[in-house]
C-alpha cells in the first residue's frame, strides 16, 4: 500500500498492470491523485472498501463507500469503469463474536449490489479470510472455501485471491460438514458457531466419536479450573473457583495461579494450531466468570486492608490501529480477550496518530499500551510510535501485534527506539499471558530481562546475515553504471501494427519454452535441466516432462 513502491513498479512493468490498492482512508483528495496516476499508467485498480472512518463491516457501509469511490472515478476523473475492481471486505465469520456473524452475507449482498449498481465494474476479494477462525484444520477450511466462493460467484465474484490447493469440490463436501458451513457463513443459526467448532474437533480427533468424560472431575481443583478453561466449560465453575479460592491465601492468587495457568495452555493449544479462534473467545469467557466470581472477594479484601496494595483491574491496557491502517477485527478480539481476563480496556480505535495516542496514554495513565496494525506502511508507523514514546519519556511496556508484524520487526526495527519494553505478541491468545506477566510485580523484571536477551540475539543474526553481502561503495557503483553510445541509431522496424500468424507450427515454438515455471506448477522445485537429474524429484520430472512433449506432439 505504499505509493512510492507501487508507483515504481509500474514505471518497470510491461502491458497492463493491477494496483492493489488504493481507498478513501486518506481522504478524497488522495484517492484523486492515485487515481489519476494510475490511469496515466494504463493500469487498473483495486479499490478497498475503506473510508475516513475506516473498513466497511456492513452491508450499508460497504454499499455506501463503493458508490462513493465509483462516482469519484467514473463520474468525475473519466477513470475507465471497466479496470476497477472492488474489494469489499471479506471478513473473517465463526469467531465466536455475535457481531461477525453476518460479515459473509453482508459481502455476498454487496457482491450483488455492485454488479447491478455500478455498470462494468469488478469484484475481488481475500478469500483464505473467511475461514481464519479454524486455521490448523483444513478439511474445514477447504469446505468453508468453496462454500463461501459457490454463493459469492452466484453473486457476481469475478475473482478471489485463495490458495488453489485449499479448495473442496463444491459438490463434494461432505453433506453434514456442507450444512454446517452454509449455517455460519449465510448465518442461518444462532448456534452455527458453535456447532460448527464441535464437529472441527471430530475432524481434528481423526473422526472419533467424542463421549462425555467426566475422569477430569477427579483432578486436582488446579487441573479442573485448566480443563475447563481449555474445553469452554462453565458447569462446575463456581465450585471449583471457591474450592481454589479456600486453598489459597487470596483471591487475586486464584487469578493469578491456576487461572493464568490455563490461559497459557490455551495459548499453547491455538499457537500450534490445535484450537481454533472461537474456542479461545470461549475460554476467554470462561475466564471472565471465574475473574466475576472472585472479584467481591478482592473488593472486600481491600476494603478489609486499606493499606494493602491491590487493584480489582489486572491493569489498563491503552489499543490503538496505528495511524494509516483501517484494519480493527484482531485488535477487537484481543480486547475481548483482555477484557475477560479483568484487563481495563480502551480501545481508541483505527487510523490513530502517534501523538494522540500518546495524549491519551497520558490522560488514563495507561499501564501498557498496544499497537496494531495488519498492512506494511504501519510497521513504520510503529517504529515511529516508539520513537515518540522515547521522546516524550514513556516507560511502559509497549505490544504490538497485526499479520505484517514479527518478532524480528519488533527486535531490528522497534526495539532498539525505546528503551522501556517493547514486545511483539503472536496472537490474542498470547496477549494475556504477556500481559498478565507484565502487570505481575514478581515476574515482571525478569520477563523483561529475558525478551531484551531474546531480542538481541535475534537482532544479532539478523545484522550477521546482512553483513555477509558485500557491497560496493557509491562511487564504484558509478563507475560501473550503464554506458550508452549515442552514435548507435535504432533501425527502423520491419512493420508496425499487429501480423497474425495463422497455424503456425507449434514444433517452432517448443525450444523456447521456459520448462521451469512447468514443473514449478506441479510443486517440482528445481530448474530445467537440472531437474531432470534431481535425486529426488528427477524421476517423476522425467515422466511428466515426457508426458508434456507427447502432447506437444498431438
Amino acid at each position: 500500500s505504499k505509493w512510492t513502491v507501487i508507483e515504481a513498479g509500474l514505471k518497470c512493468l510491461q502491458g497492463k498492470g493491477i494496483v492493489n490498492s488504493i481507498s478513501l482512508k486518506e481522504g478524497e483528495d488522495k484517492f484523486r491523485e492515485s487515481a489519476r496516476k494510475i490511469m496515466t499508467y494504463g493500469a487498473a485498480v483495486v479499490v478497498m472498501a475503506f473510508d475516513e472512518q475506516g473498513q466497511a463491516d456492513s452491508f450499508e457501509r460497504r454499499k455506501e463507500i463503493c458508490k462513493r469511490s465509483y462516482d469519484i472515478l467514473v463520474n468525475e476523473i473519466d477513470f475507465p469503469a471497466q479496470d476497477i475492481i472492488f474489494d469489499p471486505n471479506i471478513l473473517t465469520v465463526a469467531t465466536g463474536l455475535e457481531e461477525h456473524n453476518n460479515y459473509a452475507v453482508d459481502f455476498i449482498n454487496a457482491t450483488r449490489w455492485i454488479k447491478e449498481n455500478l455498470p462494468h465494474a469488478k469484484v475481488s476479494g481475500g478469500v483464505s479470510n473467511i475461514s481464519f477462525s479454524f486455521r490448523g484444520n483444513n478439511t474445514v477450511r477447504e469446505a468453508m472455501h468453496s462454500a463461501f466462493l459457490y454463493h459469492a460467484i452466484k453473486a457476481g465474484l469475478d475473482m478471489g485471491i485463495v490458495n488453489a490447493g485449499m479448495l473442496e469440490v463444491y459438490q463434494e463436501i461432505p453433506p453434514e460438514l456442507l450444512v454446517l458451513v452454509e449455517d455460519v457463513l449465510l448465518n442461518r443459526r444462532d448456534d452455527a458457531t458453535e456447532r460448527l467448532v464441535e464437529f472441527a474437533d471430530t475432524i481434528k480427533s481423526k473422526g472419533k466419536e467424542i463421549v462425555r468424560n467426566e475422569e477430569w472431575r477427579k483432578e486436582s481443583v488446579e487441573s479442573r479450573l485448566s480443563h475447563a478453561l481449555v474445553k469452554g466449560i462453565i458447569e462446575y465453575l463456581d465450585a471449583d473457583v471457591e474450592e481454589a479460592r479456600q486453598q489459597y491465601p487470596r483471591p487475586i492468587h486464584v487469578i493469578e495461579g491456576p487461572l493464568m495457568d490455563g490461559m497459557n495452555i490455551v495459548g499453547d493449544l491455538f499457537g500450534a494450531g490445535k484450537m481454533f479462534l472461537p474456542q479461545v473467545v470461549k475460554s476467554a469467557r470462561v475466564m471472565k466468570k471465574a475473574v466475576a466470581y472472585l472479584l467481591p472477594f478482592i473488593e472486600q479484601e481491600k476494603l478489609d486492608n486499606p493499606d494493602q496494595d491491590q487493584n480489582s483491574s489486572a491493569g489498563r491496557v491503552l489499543m490503538a490501529t496505528v495511524k494509516g491502517d483501517v484494519h480493527d477485527i484482531g485488535k477487537n478480539i484481543v480486547g475481548v480477550v483482555l477484557a475477560c481476563n479483568n484487563f481495563e480496556i480502551i480501545d481508541m480505535g483505527v487510523m490513530v496518530p502517534a501523538q494522540d495516542i500518546i495524549k491519551k496514554a497520558k490522560e488514563v495513565k495507561a499501564d501498557i499500551i498496544g499497537l496494531s496494525g495488519l498492512i506494511t506502511p504501519s510497521l513504520d508507523e510503529m517504529v515511529h510510535f516508539a520513537k515518540e514514546m522515547e521522546r516524550e519519556g514513556f516507560t511502559i511496556p509497549l505490544i504490538i501485534g497485526g499479520a505484517t508484524t514479527s518478532r524480528i520487526h519488533a527486535a531490528v526495527k522497534v526495539a532498539p527506539n525505546y528503551s522501556g519494553p517493547a514486545i511483539h505478541v503472536l496472537d490474542a491468545s498470547r496477549s494475556v499471558t504477556v500481559c498478565s506477566t507484565l502487570m505481575n510485580k514478581d515476574t515482571r523484571d525478569d520477563y523483561i530481562s529475558g525478551i531484551r536477551a531474546e531480542y538481541d540475539k535475534a537482532r544479532e543474526a539478523h545484522l550477521n546475515k546482512r553483513s555477509d553481502k558485500r557491497f560496493k561503495t557509491i562511487q564504484e557503483a558509478r563507475e560501473q553504471n550503464f554506458k550508452i553510445d549515442t552514435s548507435l541509431v535504432a533501425p527502423a522496424p520491419k512493420f508496425t501494427g499487429t501480423r497474425v500468424f495463422e497455424n503456425y507450427p507449434l514444433e517452432e515454438l517448443v525450444p523456447y519454452i521456459d520448462w521451469t515455471p512447468f514443473f514449478q506448477t506441479w510443486e517440482l522445485r528445481g530448474s530445467y535441466p537440472r531437474i531432470l537429474e534431481d535425486k529426488v524429484v528427477g524421476d517423476e520430472a522425467r515422466k511428466l516432462f515426457e508426458d508434456a512433449k507427447a502432447l506437444l506432439k498431438r
